[in-house]
């Protein structure tokens, strides 16, 4: 058989499983949250979130909604350095993003059934 024909078998049979790929899996909301980051922000953005009255102060005072705290769980980054992942209850992470040209720092604590928002602060 000639090399042609045979990248062309090749060929058909890639392209017949991709699309069995796209039929089966197109439908399915699937992500692959592989690095840290993206498991600790998706674990907190499941979980029903409340804020402390200091953190409901600066988002008055920055002109910050909870949609924008949204964003930011959404695409941000989380500083494992200023975090605190060892603790039995709540872990709490330390959570940068950036929002209306802002950057801003959010220190949450992760429980079993809620996420805390404990700390909003401006950074640069």
């Amino acid at each position: 058989m000639k090399l042609a024909h045979r990248l062309g078998f090749y060929f058909f049979g890639f392209i017949i499983g991709l699309f069995l790929l796209f039929f089966f899996l197109g439908g399915k909301k699937a992500s692959c949250d592989y690095t840290p980051t993206a498991r600790v922000l998706k674990n907190i953005r499941i979980k029903k979130r409340t804020f402390s009255e200091e953190v409901l102060a600066s988002m008055y005072n920055y002109s910050i909604d909870t949609a924008d705290i949204s964003n930011i769980l959404k695409s941000g980054s989380v500083d494992f350095g200023k975090s605190n992942t060892k603790l039995d209850s709540c872990n709490t992470y330390f959570i940068e993003g950036e929002v209306k040209e802002k950057t801003i720092g959010l220190v949450i604590a992760n429980c079993d059934s809620i996420a805390r928002v404990d700390a909003l602060e401006i950074i640069k």
